[in-house]
């Protein structure tokens, strides 16, 4: 457990999300996607990502009245868990979207409750967890809504339960690399609304999490609406000059690299690293001929764009897959070797 936070930020090149799986409601494989396996993680690692983030549910393992987790939960985490460590990839385990009780509630009426729960849901995760070594790290929770100054000292109030209940459960969760999550995970909203961390009796262990989905409508946008349309195209040199209404029109590369700076001031330059914990764009399947390989090169570009900067400025980018995008996870492969060309690219791998 020797390494800061600073440290620990070095030994990881790039990190890869096993999403829409262990943090699925109804169950592992409720989303689509099999079992986590050892051989998935050894693809992974193969693949170049030395680094997993495993969002997680707790929540629906839990007696509604005690929030007791379900032991047999908790020992299948683990085994995924042990894993990962076995192949000796690094791990961010948090409590996802869980249904929204955390996420959905950042707000005063609610502080009192969802604290309780942090603090019980912790403890026992960091007691189960606690005997891995500096390869684990636990994650707060994932994208708090949050949009004003009340609803951020909320939000720092669960996280700091969560600091003080894993620290409570002492072994080498003394020590262990903590990650707390900006307001929505957005950029802009945590540079302007998080002007502290937690406070934490260990120093120099803590990280900061955001996530990049923008421009949203080149990004996540899945439907053309009536105030804009699906973009399609993304990057100065990847425009299309007989489709122009699907071009990027703003969060390209100057919006994306003032982004990136203003976490490097905010957190890098402090000693403080910054998880961007999710990043992706969608891949575009309605398209057909050049308007499809243009489509196809600008996402590549995107995607190393992404890591690259993110590197640049001491940021650690970590890929959202759901199963369906660089890792086949039905045969263990590598289904998109663009893409998977592209992130290794930017990592410098």
């Amino acid at each position: 457990m020797g390494s800061t936070a600073v440290q620990l930020a070095s030994k990881i090149n790039m990190g890869w999300n096993i999403g829409n799986t262990l943090e699925a409601i109804g169950g592992e494989t409720a989303w689509g996607n099999p079992k986590v396996t050892n051989d998935l993680i050894k693809a992974v690692k193969q693949a170049g990502f030395n680094a997993i983030r495993i969002p997680c549910s707790w929540n629906q393992y839990s007696d509604k009245a005690t929030a007791k987790i379900q032991d047999a939960w908790l020992n299948r985490v683990k085994e995924v868990v042990q894993y990962c460590v076995n192949n000796d990839v690094y791990v961010i385990l948090n409590i996802h979207w869980d249904g929204g009780w955390l996420e959905n509630n950042c707000t005063a009426d609610k502080k009192d409750s969802v604290n309780d729960k942090q603090k019980a849901f912790w403890e026992q995760i960091a007691t189960t967890f606690r005997d891995f070594d500096q390869h684990v790290l636990f994650a707060s929770a994932n994208e708090p809504a949050v949009n004003n100054a009340d609803q951020m000292d909320v939000l720092l109030s669960y996280h700091q339960t969560f600091v003080n209940a894993v620290r409570s459960t002492g072994g080498r969760n003394r020590y262990r690399v903590l990650v707390i999550q900006g307001p929505s995970t957005d950029i802009t909203k945590t540079n302007s609304l998080m002007s502290s961390l937690p406070a934490d009796r260990t120093t120099n262990r803590m990280m900061a999490e955001v996530h990049y989905y923008n421009p949203y409508q080149f990004c996540l946008m899945d439907a053309d609406q009536s105030w804009g349309n699906m973009w399609y195209y993304w990057g100065q040199n990847y425009h299309s000059t007989t489709d122009a209404t699907r071009n990027a029109t703003s969060g390209e590369e100057s919006d994306l690299n003032k982004l990136f700076v203003l976490m490097k001031k905010q957190f890098t330059d402090k000693g403080i690293p910054v998880i961007v914990g999710e990043f992706d764009a969608m891949r575009r399947s309605n398209l057909t001929g050049s308007d499809l390989q243009l489509h196809l090169d600008s996402r590549a570009y995107f995607l190393k764009y992404v890591v690259k900067q993110a590197k640049t400025n001491g940021l650690l980018p970590f890929l959202w897959d759901t199963g369906n995008g660089v890792i086949n996870r039905m045969n263990n492969t590598v289904f998109d070797q663009k893409e998977l060309d592209s992130l290794r690219s930017g990592a410098g791998l």
